[in-house]
């Protein structure tokens, strides 16, 4: 079974065992998937079936499509609720119209430090090991692309709006980013990955589909088409989308 299976991944298990439960339905043992999403996230992981293994790197680097609400009266060690929350005092909440100039100024090339819990590798172990070990680490930014940032609705605390980025951004970063700039808190709540370069979650096969599948195969793209898919023409960046 050479091809792409463009899985929802659901709330609640890894990327990895949502792998393991393709492996067990598909059958198809050599496999991994292209770009790991938190257990507290959903959406689009796509899993690179025999073949398709050599395309990991070019999925990787395609754009990727966030939907995601933050709450900036609070925040937590990870910037998201893994870990316990504390609550920060904000005088005068941000207006819309701050908060939009705000999310512009993030857009573009940039550098942004990951999260201590993050599995951003120091010396071959994960950053998240050290600071669960009360190991504080100390990671170096790295280059990111925002292409476009889009509030779909602002309600004091929350802020639920939707980024299409490049490679190696961490939102729960950018979240931290945001309250930073705006001097209130800021920390993810929740999370969906929409789409992955061609790949939306529209169109995602659900863990439950698969299983009930008369014919598993049928859910997986082929690997030629993949590979023509990413290259002829080459993938086009969603775009922003439409005011309200």
């Amino acid at each position: 079974m050479d091809g792409i299976l463009n899985l929802y991944k659901p709330l609640g298990i890894t990327s990895t065992q949502a792998l393991t439960q393709v492996r067990r339905i598909t059958g198809e043992r050599h496999s991994g998937h292209a770009g790991s999403l938190d257990p507290l996230a959903e959406g689009v992981l796509l899993i690179c079936l025999g073949g398709a293994t050599k395309l990991v790197e070019a999925l990787m680097n395609q754009p990727k499509v966030y939907r995601t609400v933050a709450a900036l009266d609070v925040t937590s060690p990870s910037f998201d609720l893994e870990l316990d929350t504390t609550r920060v005092p904000v005088v005068q909440p941000p207006t819309r119209e701050q908060v939009a100039e705000v999310l512009r100024g993030l857009e573009g090339v940039s550098e942004q430090v990951p999260p201590a819990t993050s599995a951003v590798k120091l010396r071959g172990r994960p950053a998240y090991e050290l600071a669960r070990a009360g190991r504080t680490p100390v990671l170096m930014p790295r280059r990111i692309q925002i292409y476009w940032i889009h509030v779909h609705r602002y309600d004091w605390p929350l802020l639920d709006f939707e980024v299409a980025c490049g490679r190696g951004t961490y939102i729960r970063a950018l979240i931290r980013d945001i309250g930073a700039r705006l001097a209130t808190g800021g920390c993810l709540t929740a999370l969906q990955r929409r789409a992955v370069g061609p790949f939306w979650s529209d169109t995602s096969w659900t863990l439950e589909r698969l299983q009930s599948s008369v014919d598993p195969a049928a859910s997986v793209l082929p690997l030629a088409d993949a590979r023509r898919l990413l290259t002829e023409p080459p993938v086009i960046l969603p775009q922003r989308p439409v005011e309200p």
